[in-house]
């Protein structure tokens, strides 16, 4: 029972993102993350607000007309008050081109670091592996001007 609401919280974090639901990909995370996507972006690893964060994707996920995460072949190690999980993910954006080339595609595994809270389980770090990308590379920044 644990184990899924683990998973689950994890999941909060990308469903709400991609629903844009920012009260609810906040709540989902501790105040503090220590987050690293440097493997996709270059940008070196580092402890931000929660806040911070969902600000960033706030002006970075809309841009795209759709998103969509999706999470799956999970291993949980657990101690009780923290946990590790981790995944594969799929992360999808779509935006329509004159060229016909609307999707940016981004594949890779998360280890998420999780803590027991009173109100449940909420994401402490967060890392990205990037495996490979496919599709438009180019599509946030032709969303960034349209």
């Amino acid at each position: 029972m644990q184990t899924q609401r683990m998973i689950e919280a994890l999941q909060e974090v990308f469903i709400a993102a991609d629903e844009r639901d920012w009260e609810r990909c906040r709540a989902a995370l501790a105040d503090k993350v220590f987050l690293d996507y440097s493997s996709l972006s270059g940008i070196p690893a580092q402890e931000l607000s929660a806040a911070d964060i969902v600000t960033s994707w706030m002006g970075f996920l809309p841009r795209f007309k759709a998103t969509h995460h999706q999470l799956g072949n999970f291993s949980v190690q657990d101690d009780g008050e923290s946990a590790i999980v981790k995944c594969y993910g799929t992360a999808t954006h779509f935006f329509p081109t004159a060229s016909g080339q609307n999707v940016w595609a981004v594949v890779g595994t998360y280890e998420a670091k999780l803590a027991r809270w009173k109100d449940g389980w909420k994401v402490t770090a967060l890392r990205f592996n990037l495996r490979y990308q496919d599709g438009n590379l180019a599509l946030a920044e032709i969303a960034a001007v349209e």
